[in-house]
């Protein structure tokens, strides 16, 4: 715990000066609240042995005071609740700059075992949970301990009598808080567990409503997410009873303070040792004094939601990428295209099953090669490894005799553009989803670009042209029309190497013909690697691979691989 909050001090080192800033509003807000009670008592003790006149002066003269004090406090206060927020939304907006660029860096493997929901937790949720604790933490903190100290210092030289007895359930009060602190901890922590699971849910939901409308299943997944939903409540009503008993049991120590104060302040006065001025005056304190133990309760929560999400964030933050540059990687440059895999077996973490086995192959700058096979039998697996979506098991990948475990993963995949049959496209217009694929490309570049993919004349038809907003995920434009656009942001990224991952397998006969002539345009000089479903797509191909879980099993072209008999042959008529 002390490392993990000396991580978070870490994040105030670029405001140390709003910080300190606000530490003295903090202060200075204090003092103030108890200055104002020794005036009251000043009034109430002396001005009653003064003349109507000059009372009347005096009165005017503390009230000018007052009200000074009040316009400080003012903006103090002011000053806290604005810049000091301020503070906590910049030191937000650099932890989510930090763990979203860390999301950046993480591989597929990552991915592959994730849920988006409970990632979208952490980079809003929680950051939001932190930015309040460390905003508020040490202000609140430094609020309470001087109202605290500084009522204690006050009452003393009041009263010492009566101080003793309103301080003496501290101790029993600390107790109690420590205790009910610890339960509300890890009642937080399973609560913030089960906030994410809903996220998961219903993020999850969301992407797929059509297919849920599609089969009518809206009951189903509100009874799913009625599972979850009731968990949720579940672990909230747990940390809900432990906050009601802190806050409760608190705030019953709190009026027991002042029941006492009261007794013992009656019983002084009427053995003289208490006079009704000083009385007045303790029962003011005792409403400072009992401020801050509010504050604190309240910290003690904000503390829980704060720290719990601030090690949850560090979790992924501890998450080394297992695929990133190595010391010394060099750029790869002026990119022919010369492909070798040496000995290259592949398995995923969560299984001692190899995907792929001692795979040897050597692919000719501008090539172009064609993987089939039966589902399972490593093909987008073994495309994946070139840009280095994972890492080879063994053996090693080249592309014109440098290993790419020698280059930079960013000039590696610079030099590599991938079309797959499931088209992300973002929210937002068609010219800006062809321009992600070169960023600073001239507009007639892209509407180039667009017209190499056979694009630009439904383009011209959309209502605002390129300047059309194409929905989420493209969802206003139909399968063709997203995969043309996919292309052209390949055509204007210009790679020297393709892959492309059954690319039109999922499209109708019209659309396949329209997107294969673009295909083979894009392809035209390039190294390409085609993962075919519909084996009719590729019976030009230079060369055909039949992958399957023993590596590569036959190779050759249509007419040669036909001739076998083979693996490939049963494929064809099965598919055709």
């Amino acid at each position: 715990m002390k490392e993990n909050l000396r991580k978070m001090a870490g994040y105030y080192k670029p405001y140390i000066g709003v910080f300190l800033s606000d530490m003295f509003f903090a202060f200075l807000a204090s003092v103030i609240a108890l200055v104002i009670p020794l005036l009251v008592r000043y009034i109430t003790q002396n001005l009653q042995s003064f003349d109507p006149a000059t009372v009347a002066t005096k009165l005017c003269g503390i009230g000018a005071i007052l009200v000074v004090l009040v316009l400080v406090q003012f903006g103090a206060r002011y000053y806290i609740a604005y810049v000091g927020h301020m503070m906590g939304a910049k030191m937000e907006y650099d932890m989510r700059a930090e763990i979203f660029a860390h999301f950046q860096k993480l591989s597929f493997s990552f991915y592959d075992e994730q849920k988006v929901g409970q990632l979208m937790t952490r980079i809003t949720n929680d950051l939001f949970e932190i930015s309040e604790l460390l905003h508020h933490g040490p202000e609140n903190i430094a609020l309470s301990l001087i109202k605290l100290i500084g009522a204690f210092v006050i009452l003393l030289h009041i009263n010492s009598y009566l101080t003793l007895a309103a301080f003496a359930l501290v101790p029993v009060m600390l107790v109690y808080a420590l205790f009910m602190n610890r339960k509300m901890k890890l009642a937080f922590r399973k609560t913030r567990e089960k906030v994410a699971d809903i996220n998961t849910q219903i993020e999850d939901n969301l992407a797929g409503i059509r297919v849920v409308k599609s089969f009518a299943n809206e009951s189903i997944e509100e009874a799913k997410f009625k599972v979850g939903n009731d968990a949720f409540v579940e672990a909230k009503k747990r940390g809900y009873f432990y906050m009601g008993m802190f806050h409760s049991g608190m705030n019953a120590f709190t009026l027991l303070v002042q029941v006492i104060v009261v007794i013992c302040g009656g019983i002084l006065m009427t053995r003289g040792k208490v006079d009704v001025a000083d009385f007045i005056a303790f029962l003011l304190y005792i409403n400072v004094f009992t401020e801050p133990i509010q504050t604190l309760i309240d910290f003690t929560e904000q503390f829980q939601n704060g720290y719990t999400g601030f090690e949850r964030f560090l979790e992924i933050l501890a998450i080394e990428p297992d695929i990133q540059d190595k010391e010394g990687a060099v750029e790869l440059s002026d990119v022919k295209g010369r492909i070798e895999f040496e000995d290259v077996s592949f398995k995923y973490k969560d299984t001692a099953h190899r995907v792929l086995r001692h795979i040897n192959l050597q692919v000719e700058a501008g090539s172009y090669v064609a993987l089939v096979g039966s589902s399972g039998g490593g093909k987008t697996t073994l495309c994946s490894l070139i840009p280095r979506f994972y890492e080879v098991t063994k053996g090693s990948i080249r592309i014109d005799g440098k290993d790419i475990r020698d280059v930079t993963l960013k000039s590696l995949r610079d030099n590599i553009g991938i079309v797959q049959q499931d088209v992300y496209l973002f929210a937002g217009t068609v010219y800006e989803n062809i321009l992600y694929g070169k960023p600073g490309a001239t507009r007639e570049e892209v509407i180039e670009a667009a017209k190499l993919a056979n694009a630009h004349d439904f383009i011209m038809e959309l209502p605002n042209g390129y300047d059309t907003d194409i929905g989420q995920r493209g969802i206003k434009l139909s399968g063709g029309q997203k995969q043309r656009l996919s292309i052209a942001r390949v055509f204007l990224k210009n790679p020297p190497i393709l892959i492309f991952d059954e690319a039109t397998s999922a499209l109708d006969n019209e659309s396949e013909n329209i997107v294969k002539e673009s295909l083979e345009r894009l392809a035209s000089n390039r190294t390409t690697f085609v993962i075919a479903h519909r084996l009719s797509t590729i019976r030009n191909a230079q060369r055909i691979l039949v992958l399957t879980e023993n590596g590569i099993e036959e190779e050759g072209t249509h007419d040669e691989l036909m001739e076998k008999e083979g693996i490939y042959a049963q494929l064809y008529k099965w598919t055709r």
